[in-house]
């Protein structure tokens, strides 16, 4: 009984150090505009790393910067975690820019890896220019919410102050220099192994990292982000409307086809999730509604191509100011809006087009479509007679004398009677 007893119990020992052994650290990767879909990505990826008791969430940093409710979301979440987070600016050319730096600075350990940088945290309004006084309370608020993250994590409060105020830019040796960050490491493995033993404050405390022959698990966004991610950027939202559009046109002139309305309706769904991460101006999207309008209009009424004219410029003018922002990564690209904008002046001047060319089109069915056709009088006519026209004979009448047998054309359709010429 008693040596069972110690075979058990060293059993579970080995158990015991088996699990210390297998400590491993969550590795994800975020790169791009800091958005709601970065700021859902951070915060299940927190979440799961508590849940799994991992040693340590590592966020491989590479952002731009981008929107100020998103980055605020991700520095919370950050504080309030139960587990470190480690920021990593990397990989080499990666850079820490604006949203970026509130991310890196409240971090509980900042790194960097050589060839990086960090800075330019000045705040633009993504929606076009502030007036003065918006613009400074802007940037107190900015300035005094990263110098409270700064002296939280023991940082340099005054260069992160001067990155909001003056937009300050630094390598990643002058922030280690500075005080900026904790660590410069050339990648993760040698960032694991400087890691070990530190000591830093989490949301239940002190905790000592051991990340020392850790495993590294990396956690990648899954297709649903992925998706979301696309459909954020400008270009892609922008298609996404005109998408929508072209298939609700298609559905209204010809119902019943089901699948463009179908279509349609998905894009514009999309399209309006994507605005409400993006700096949407509403005066050029209503220009591109109203070009939209003037192209339609251009079937019902003759124009002479001035309405397909205006619907061009109002559309050209709407998609460059659909998305008014200073900051490059919120606004379209000419050589998205230039090609957008051709393809459906050239769709909407088609179906002009069709729809002329139908109504020219001369009838080929009902008494309309008999006017025209070469017959034969099958019996001499004047007043009265018989025509055999179109494979059948018909009661006709002429304003001129004509003999049986002679070639005859119609001239028009009266009470199912045909009159007809030589």
């Amino acid at each position: 009984m008693k040596k069972t007893f110690l075979l058990i119990s060293a059993f579970l020992f080995s158990l015991f150090l088996i699990g210390l052994s297998e400590a491993d650290v969550t590795v994800i990767t975020v790169e791009g505009i800091v958005n709601p879909v970065m700021s859902e990505f951070i915060s299940k990826s927190i979440d799961s790393a508590e849940k799994e008791k991992a040693d340590a969430l590592v966020i491989e940093l590479d952002t731009p910067g981008g929107l100020d409710t998103s980055m605020r979301s991700i520095v919370k979440k950050i504080i309030s975690s139960e587990v470190p987070v480690v920021v990593y600016v990397s990989p080499s050319g990666a850079r820490a820019a604006s949203a970026g730096v509130f991310i890196t600075i409240a971090a509980h350990v900042a790194a960097m890896a050589p060839g990086t940088n960090i800075g330019a945290a000045h705040p633009v309004g993504v929606g076009g220019k502030m007036d003065k006084t918006m613009a400074d309370k802007a940037v107190n608020d900015a300035a005094a919410y990263i110098k409270s993250l700064a002296e939280k994590r023991q940082r340099n409060a005054e260069w992160a102050e001067q990155a909001v105020r003056e937009s300050v830019s630094i390598t990643e040796q002058e922030a280690l220099k500075l005080n900026v960050i904790d660590i410069v490491s050339p990648d993760i493995v040698s960032l694991m192994e400087t890691l070990d033993g530190r000591e830093v404050d989490t949301s239940l405390g002190k905790q000592t990292m051991n990340t020392k022959g850790v495993s590294l698990v990396r956690r990648e966004t899954d297709f649903r982000h992925e998706i979301l991610d696309l459909i954020s950027n400008p270009n892609v939202a922008y298609l996404l409307m005109l998408l929508g559009f072209y298939g609700i046109f298609f559905e209204l002139t010809n119902p019943g086809a089901i699948f463009p309305g179908v279509l349609g309706t998905l894009s514009l769904i999309l399209a309006l999730y994507s605005f409400q991460t993006l700096p949407v101006n509403y005066a050029g999207l209503l220009l591109i509604v109203l070009a939209i309008v003037l192209f339609i209009l251009e079937i019902k009424v003759t124009s002479f191509g001035m309405l397909t004219i205006g619907g061009l410029f109002s559309m050209t003018i709407g998609s460059i100011m659909l998305f008014d922002s200073p900051l490059p990564f919120f606004r379209l690209s000419l050589k998205v809006i230039l090609p957008a904008v051709g393809l459906t002046t050239l769709f909407f001047s088609l179906t002009v087009f069709l729809v002329v060319k139908a109504f020219r089109r001369k009838p080929v069915t009902g008494t309309e479509g008999l006017v025209g056709l070469k017959g034969k009088a099958k019996t001499d006519i004047h007043e009265e007679g018989q025509v055999f026209v179109h494979g059948e004979i018909w009661q006709a009448w002429s304003d001129e004398p004509l003999k049986a047998g002679e070639k005859v054309t119609v001239e028009k359709v009266e009470n199912l009677k045909l009159k007809v010429h030589r």
